[in-house]
């Protein structure tokens, strides 16, 4: 029986697969598993978007004082997962960056599956400093993080539309990490040839969803405009001016979603009023977080 294609993609900067794949860091990618598992469980067609993160986030050591050392969590995806059928490339500092991606399989109580892409740069095309963009969770400077939200949002953007051709898909952005891929459904939409007017904002956020968890300022990524103008460059960068898309005179990413997704959830009731109190000028629901009960519950 054929397979029939994606109608939701769910990016998040990390996601729980098994606790083998140091593939998270904590709750948010924790969350992310349990969505796609539970999609998996009722065969919603649904597919993930994440980083394949070598070498993790990092594993914590406590000496006899209680003093923490980290080391990598590094691990091989290449050794244990195959390649997707399709190879993309961002444009990063002016550099042309190969991506390419592994693929884990959810499978579901029926045995229906959800794939999740796992985007990798570690390529012999790629630079060095490349080659490292997909390595470390929440790692780096304010340079790198950008630099992997590229990856994350523009790449897998354009991963699923080789993919997936012709084929229209709801985007959930799962925290603001992954914001940019709203730029690359912009910039298809035009074909490089005009200014965006609000119809074609509006048209981009039609296919948008975007959930906000971290209710404390910190939490949101926010570069300087001249950091993303050099790392986006002038192309991706004028859609932006065009747009008006720039926050206070920074890229702030959850701005970017708020402004141009059609639905905009928090993660519990009292949640969402305190992110309605930080972010007024934006309706939002309540969508309260939950678990994969087979996954939690211990023989």
């Amino acid at each position: 029986m054929p397979v029939a294609p994606p109608r939701v993609a769910y990016f998040s900067m990390e996601i729980a697969l098994e606790q083998a794949l140091p593939t998270y860091s904590g709750g948010l990618g924790v969350l992310a598993g349990d969505t796609l598992r539970s999609a998996a469980d009722l065969a919603l067609p649904v597919v993930g978007v994440t980083l394949a993160h070598r070498r993790g986030y990092f594993r914590q050591h406590l000496d006899s004082h209680g003093n923490q050392s980290e080391s990598p969590a590094e691990w091989f995806p290449e050794n244990v997962l195959p390649e997707a059928p399709a190879r993309v490339t961002v444009e990063i500092e002016g550099r042309r960056v190969q991506i390419r991606a592994w693929r884990y399989t959810v499978r579901g109580v029926s045995h229906h599956e959800v794939p999740v892409y796992l985007l990798d740069t570690n390529l012999p095309e790629n630079s060095e400093a490349d080659r490292s963009l997909t390595d470390t969770l929440y790692g780096g400077d304010p340079r790198y993080r950008l630099c992997q939200e590229v990856v994350l949002g523009m790449g897998g953007a354009m991963l699923l539309a080789q993919l997936h051709p012709g084929t229209p898909l709801q985007h959930h952005i799962n925290e603001g990490h992954a914001s940019l891929l709203i730029l690359s459904l912009l910039e298809r939409r035009l074909g490089g040839e005009r200014v965006p007017t609000v119809e074609d904002i509006e048209a981009v956020a039609r296919q948008c969803i975007f959930t906000t968890h971290t209710p404390v300022p910190a939490g949101h990524d926010a570069f300087p405009a001249d950091l993303a103008r050099g790392i986006l460059g002038g192309r991706i960068a004028g859609l932006l001016d065009a747009a008006e898309l720039w926050h206070d005179g920074k890229l702030n990413m959850t701005y970017l979603a708020l402004r141009c997704s059609r639905f905009i959830n928090a993660v519990a009731h009292r949640h969402k009023e305190v992110s309605q109190e930080m972010f007024p000028g934006f309706p939002m629901s309540a969508v309260t977080n939950g678990v994969h009960a087979v996954t939690w519950t211990s023989d």
